[in-house]
């Protein structure tokens, strides 16, 4: 009887429960004042808990009617608004069968043959489909190209009644076309009416103007401002002279496809501006759209001149969407004829060196003589002015011989470190010394670069993209034949003396050999300035040479590679060596690269190794042939004359082939 109480008070609502309760104290009250009115007082509670018992369950069948009422015109509302929808609409079954299709959608596609087009639809949208379905992802969003419109297609997915009687889980996809078509064509006009900023520089203004004749200087200009000038009215462009050597370029974007099919072909008019052949004026232009305002694409394009300029000059790039696109860049590097540089990157070096508590230097991964003759160098000026200097320097078969010869001096045994040693030891005062390379993907020894806070570079490569961008202090000077050339001067002209150990004169004198190839090849008056100031040093010329050569063995082996070289172009040598458990390919294929060389009609020579890891290319040529801006389209670089790049994750026939097809667009290149 209690629970039974309980159950009827529990489907009364709060506010009854208190009136009957007061009603309840009340008759209390009365059959206390006379006992004959208890009989009535309980008859009278009954009859009241009764009625409103059967007032509170009529009460909430009608608020259940209302709300049947209103939902039942909601859905016919919304059936209503999808058979009226402004939007082609279409609804299907997973399987591609058409359910319904709206009266929009049929008048829209009038002209189109509907069958084929919701098969192709169908089709396209397959995969999608199922794994949308299967992912429990309710949507489908994708653009569509139909009648030369654009749709932005949306869909999704709900379950179809016409099998939720025999428990079959099975979706229906209702698909809303909505036309983009005006949307993105004003998105393209905004972007096409957005600037883009360019930088134009005259390679050795100075240099060049110094070989003319006073009468003959207002000419050249007077061409050179010509033919830019016609250049950029083609784009409409705003061009503006803000010094002798530099001008401003402004254009709208919807000119930078055009100026990329034209391959800047300013470069090459300049080139041919002087008949006498008294000097030869060439270009840099450095163009970028990154950026929310003029300054910043300013900033942006002055850092992608930066790197033409790190390059060689008389070459093109245009930085779009954090990507670097190069063009030209086929000269010679011309040497420069100051050494005012040499001498204030010097004093800055020794100043940062003696700012530091100690120094750490390392080259390039797979370290070559000429990466570790140059640490050699600036380890010795580190110890002249009295700070520890260590080299990161890990196992390597090409420098075993020079290794040995370089631990007959007692104080390398400590100076020589690991990378996993420089790692744990190097802190905010460590200053760390990179040679001979300024990309971040090249060095030595990764982390180490990521955790020092004091970066100087010192390289003589054509700069790429992906270069050391928070060093303190850069030396790159593509006109010197190699790393150990720039130390040299710097060793040179640095306040300090710095008085150099025959072994380490050495060093670097075999640097300069072996990236000149014994003096023939990218040497200049400084090249030959740098050798005579070490062989004042004492170096003894038969121990370096002996350094370079080749136990039979090896010969052999380089024989073996030159042997199977097969021609194309008539003039580029191609070899491959797949020895996976040679522990020196590197060596062997760069040496192969230059004995090909050696080879009547062959101008340029790639030699391909398989490393195990990856697919190392060694290019060389004799200065017709731009092997670096061959090997950058596969993630390498270097010089016109000598390159090199790593390729990972594919076989040697497949990064052959993309090298012909590398070569192929080089030459194709050239002659449009």
């Amino acid at each position: 009887m209690q629970n039974s109480n309980k159950k009827v008070f529990d489907n009364l609502i709060s506010r009854t429960k208190i009136y009957l309760v007061i009603i309840l104290v009340l008759l209390i009250i009365i059959c206390c004042q006379n006992i004959g009115f208890i009989v009535p007082s309980i008859l009278v509670y009954a009859i009241v808990i009764g009625y409103t018992y059967f007032a509170n369950n009529k009460r909430k069948s009608e608020i259940s009617e209302t709300l049947q009422d209103l939902t039942l015109s909601v859905d016919s509302a919304a059936k209503t608004s999808l058979i009226n929808s402004p939007f082609p609409l279409i609804i299907l079954e997973t399987d591609g069968n058409v359910i319904w299709k709206s009266s929009k959608f049929v008048s829209e596609f009038a002209e189109t043959d509907i069958d084929t087009l919701v098969n192709d639809l169908v089709f396209d949208l397959q995969d999608e489909i199922q794994n949308k379905k299967d992912k429990n992802d309710k949507s489908i969003l994708k653009d569509v190209q139909i009648n030369k419109k654009t749709y932005r297609l949306v869909g999704k997915f709900v379950n179809s009644k016409r099998y939720s009687r025999i428990n079959k889980d099975e979706y229906m996809v209702i698909l809303y076309f909505i036309d983009e078509t005006e949307n993105i064509k004003l998105q393209k006009e905004y972007n096409d009416s957005k600037s883009c900023v360019g930088i134009i520089m005259i390679d050795n203004y100075e240099e060049n103007m110094q070989m003319l004749e006073n009468e003959e200087k207002a000419q050249y200009i007077a061409d050179i401002d010509k033919e830019i000038h016609e250049w950029t009215n083609d784009t409409n462009g705003i061009l503006i002279k803000s010094d002798r050597d530099r001008y401003i370029y402004i254009f709208e974007q919807r000119y930078l496809e055009q100026i990329k099919e034209d391959k800047f072909s300013i470069l090459d008019k300049i080139k041919e501006l002087d008949p006498k052949q008294k000097v030869q004026f060439t270009l840099s232009i450095a163009i970028s759209n990154e950026g929310e305002v003029d300054k910043d694409k300013y900033k942006s394009a002055q850092t992608a001149m930066d790197i033409v300029l790190g390059r060689g000059g008389d070459q093109a790039v245009i930085r779009q969407n954090d990507i670097y696109k190069f063009f030209g860049g086929r000269a010679q590097e011309v040497e420069k004829r100051t050494k005012v540089k040499a001498r204030v990157v010097a004093h800055a070096l020794e100043n940062l060196i003696q700012e530091s508590s100690k120094v750490m230097i390392m080259g390039h991964a797979n370290a070559d003589i000429d990466a570790i003759g140059s640490a050699v160098g600036i380890y010795r000026l580190v110890k002249s002015l009295g700070k520890n200097a260590y080299i990161i320097i890990s196992d390597t078969p090409a420098l075993q011989n020079f290794r040995s010869s370089l631990l007959e001096e007692p104080e390398y045994e400590d100076a020589l470190i690991s990378k996993e040693v420089a790692e744990e030891n190097i802190d905010e005062d460590t200053l760390l010394v990179v040679v001979d390379t300024h990309k971040t993907n090249y060095v030595e020894a990764p982390e180490v670069l990521k955790k020092a806070s004091k970066i100087v570079v010192i390289d003589h490569h054509r700069r790429s993209a992906d270069y050391i961008e928070n060093a303190t202090l850069t030396f790159q000077e593509v006109y010197a034949s190699s790393a150990a050339e720039l130390v040299t001067e710097l060793l040179q002209y640095a306040e300090t003396n710095v008085e150099l150990k025959k072994i380490e004169a050495e060093s670097l004198y075999a640097g300069i050999m072996m990236d000149t190839k014994s003096f023939t090849f990218k040497t200049g008056v400084r090249t030959f300035e740098a050798a005579a100031y070490l062989r004042k040093c004492g170096v003894d010329i038969i121990k370096v040479k002996k350094w370079f050569q080749s136990d039979l063995e090896s010969f052999n082996k380089i024989a073996d590679i030159v042997r199977s070289a097969e021609m194309i172009n008539d003039s580029i040598a191609i070899a491959l060596y797949d020895q996976e458990k040679e522990k020196d390919v590197s060596l062997l294929c760069a040496k192969a690269a230059d004995e090909l060389l050696t080879i009547g009609n062959v101008t340029a020579s790639f030699v391909l190794g398989n490393t195990g890891e990856q697919i190392c290319i060694s290019g060389r040529s004799l200065g017709d042939i731009n092997v670096q801006v061959i090997l950058e389209k596969l993630g390498g670089g270097g010089h016109i004359t000598l390159a090199g790049a790593q390729v990972e994750g594919m076989t040697i026939e497949d990064v052959k082939k993309q090298l012909i097809n590398c070569v192929n667009e080089y030459f194709s290149e050239i002659e449009n």
